[in-house]
């Protein structure tokens, strides 16, 4: 029996595989891992939605219908300068395929049959990679706010802000993916996993956390997108 390692943070995978048996293995297990995947069955719809929503990985079949991997990989790449991490999943094993991938941006590979807590792993992997590069140091910054991940100290300029732990769960996040907008069920398995409780105490938290980040003169950043969930950055970005 496989076990499963629950992750504080979920991930938001899109899976591009036409093999609707592998892909809806690989989905299930992500999802019982905790992470929220979506699926595409072709290339040009994976593109699509790869292109027009926010996902922390993309994994990525070589062989598709209507596109192929090689040809939406490159896409993303240079079309669209996406920098999603992409792990491509072949039944090809030369040398010179994994090599034609990397150089067209690929960040990691997979032969088939694949082991799925070995990709669920380097899923991990990749995602932590590049939030390292993203992050200035140990402490993240959006406009004046400034969360040192070291120390755990928040502060909005020279005004040092108060949180509780699950605040600085949802600011990190939040932080980590300005100026995008985090999903609600996103922000709900980040505190209470697959067990929300009735009601919505998200909304409690998230009062609480405007609360403490935006005052007076200070000019809003974190912000409500009806329907979907909360974004953290400047009103024009």
């Amino acid at each position: 029996m496989t076990t499963r390692i629950s992750h504080p943070i979920p991930l938001q995978i899109l899976i591009i595989e036409d093999n609707r048996a592998l892909a809806a293995n690989i989905f299930d297990y992500l999802e019982a891992c905790g992470h929220i995947p979506d699926a595409a069955p072709d290339g040009s719809s994976g593109l699509n939605l790869a292109v027009h929503n926010r996902y922390d990985a993309i994994i990525l079949d070589w062989m598709l219908p209507r596109m192929d991997g090689m040809s939406v990989l490159q896409k993303l790449r240079e079309d669209h300068g996406c920098v999603t991490p992409i792990i491509m999943l072949t039944a090809k094993d030369q040398l010179e395929g994994k090599l034609l991938g990397f150089e067209k941006g690929a960040d990691d590979y997979l032969v088939k049959p694949i082991a799925l807590p070995e990709l669920e792993i380097r899923l991990r992997v990749m995602v932590n990679r590049a939030q390292a590069r993203a992050t200035t140091g140990r402490t993240l910054r959006v406009d004046d706010l400034a969360f040192n991940l070291d120390s755990l100290e928040v502060a909005r300029g020279p005004r040092p802000i108060s949180l509780s732990g699950t605040a600085r769960n949802i600011l990190e996040l939040l932080m980590r993916e300005s100026p995008r907008t985090v999903r609600r069920d996103r922000l709900e398995r980040l505190i209470w996993g697959d067990d929300p409780p009735e009601g919505d105490l998200l909304r409690s938290h998230m009062h609480l956390l405007r609360r403490a980040i935006d005052q007076n003169g200070e000019g809003r950043l974190l912000h409500t997108i009806t329907g979907t969930g909360y974004r953290l950055g400047k009103s024009s970005e």
